[in-house]
C-alpha cells in the first residue's frame, strides 16, 4: 500500500485555505491543517465532513515567531514525512490608523504573512529535502504584481518596497513600513505578498538545483468573499463580490480556488519550479498559465538582502 503524502496548510480554518484541504484530502492526501484557532478548524472540517483520519489540526499563530518555532517541533516529533508546505495564511487590515505590532515589535501584515512563512518555510527545509519531489507553495496576490491591471491600482499604493530602508533601520517603532515610508495599512499587506513572491524565488534559485524541491506562487483567482476582508467596511464586503462577478469576472468560489491550489500542490502539470502560476480574470474554463513577475520581484540583489534582513529578523544564523 502506498505511503500517504502529508501537507502542511496555513490558515486552513476557512476560505482557500480551507477548500484547498478539502480538494488534497479527497486527492488521497494527509492534510496538517495548521491554524490559529484550532476551535474554529474544526468546526470547519466537521462542516465540510472531513475523514478525521485525513487531517491533523496543529496551532501555529504566523505572527508569533515561538509559536511557528513550536509548531515545527511538533511536527518533527510526529515523525511524518513532508512532501509539501502551502503558505496561505495572511492577514489584512486596511482599516488601522496605527500599525499592529507582533510581540517582536514588527508591523503585523508583515510579521504575520512574510517573516511568518519565511521562518516556516526555513524551519521545515531539512524535512522538506528528505521527500522526493516536494513542493513548497505560496499564495501571491494580482495586487502586488504590476504585470497585472490588479499591482497597478494606485490604491492605497502599489506594492513597493523600495530600497528596504525600514528593514535596514530595524523595522521596530517608530518605523512600520519595509520602505520606511508612513503607515499605510493596505500598501503593508501588498508589500508583505511581494515579499512573499521574492522569497519563493529565491528559495527557488538557492535550493531548487541541489535539493528538486519545487517552490512556487499562485494566484487562484479573485475570492471576494472570504475572512480575508473581514475587517474591511460593510459596504465594502457587499460591493466587493458582486464587482467582481458580474463587472471584472475575475469572482472564483472559495471551492475553486482550493482546488487550484491543490492542484499546484499535487498534480504533475505544475511540477516545474520558479513559477507564479495563475488563471487570470476567469472563473472557469481556462488552463493555468505561467505569469510574468513585475520586475520589483526579481531583482536578484535586492532579494538577497531581503534574505539577509529577513533571517536577521527571526533569529536564523546567516546563510551563503
Amino acid at each position: 500500500m502506498p505511503l500517504v503524502s502529508t501537507v502542511i496548510v496555513t490558515g486552513a480554518s476557512s476560505g482557500v485555505g480551507l477548500y484547498a484541504t478539502k480538494s488534497l484530502i479527497a486527492r488521497g492526501w494527509h492534510v496538517v491543517m495548521a491554524c490559529r484557532d484550532l476551535a474554529k478548524a474544526s468546526r470547519a472540517a466537521e462542516s465540510l465532513e472531513l475523514p478525521a483520519e485525513q487531517y491533523t489540526l496543529s496551532h501555529l499563530d504566523l505572527g508569533v515567531q515561538a509559536s511557528v518555532r513550536a509548531f515545527v517541533a511538533d511536527f518533527l516529533a510526529s515523525g511524518r514525512e513532508l512532501n509539501a508546505l502551502v503558505n496561505n495564511a495572511a492577514v489584512y487590515k486596511p482599516r488601522l490608523t496605527e500599525p499592529a505590532r507582533s510581540i517582536e515589535g514588527y508591523e503585523m501584515s508583515v510579521a504575520t504573512n512574510h517573516l511568518g512563512h519565511f521562518l516556516l518555510s526555513r524551519l521545515l527545509m531539512d524535512t522538506l529535502q528528505q521527500t522526493k519531489s516536494a513542493r513548497v507553495i505560496t499564495l501571491g496576490t494580482v495586487t502586488a504584481n504590476a504585470e497585472e491591471f490588479g499591482g497597478k491600482v494606485p490604491i492605497p499604493a502599489p506594492a513597493d518596497l523600495g530600497e528596504l530602508e525600514g528593514l535596514e533601520k530595524g523595522f521596530r517603532a517608530p518605523i512600520a513600513m519595509i520602505d520606511g515610508k508612513p503607515f499605510k495599512p493596505g500598501k503593508a499587506y501588498k508589500d508583505s505578498k511581494l515579499c512573499n513572491m521574492i522569497i519563493s524565488r529565491e528559495l527557488h534559485r538557492r535550493f531548487h538545483d541541489r535539493t528538486g524541491i519545487v517552490f512556487n506562487t499562485l494566484y487562484p483567482g479573485c475570492v471576494a468573499d472570504t475572512a480575508l476582508f473581514r475587517d474591511t467596511p460593510a459596504a465594502f464586503q457587499r460591493i466587493f463580490p458582486w464587482f467582481q462577478k458580474n463587472i471584472t469576472k475575475g469572482y472564483v468560489t472559495q471551492e475553486l480556488s482550493g482546488d487550484r491550489v491543490a492542484q499546484v500542490v499535487a498534480d504533475d502539470a505544475f511540477a516545474q519550479s520558479g513559477v507564479h502560476w495563475s488563471w487570470g480574470n476567469r472563473q472557469n474554463g481556462r488552463a493555468a498559465f505561467a505569469q510574468p513577475l513585475t520586475a520589483k520581484a526579481q531583482q536578484v540583489t535586492r532579494a538577497a538582502r531581503l534574505w539577509t534582513l529577513s533571517e536577521q529578523m527571526v533569529g536564523l544564523p546567516p546563510s551563503e
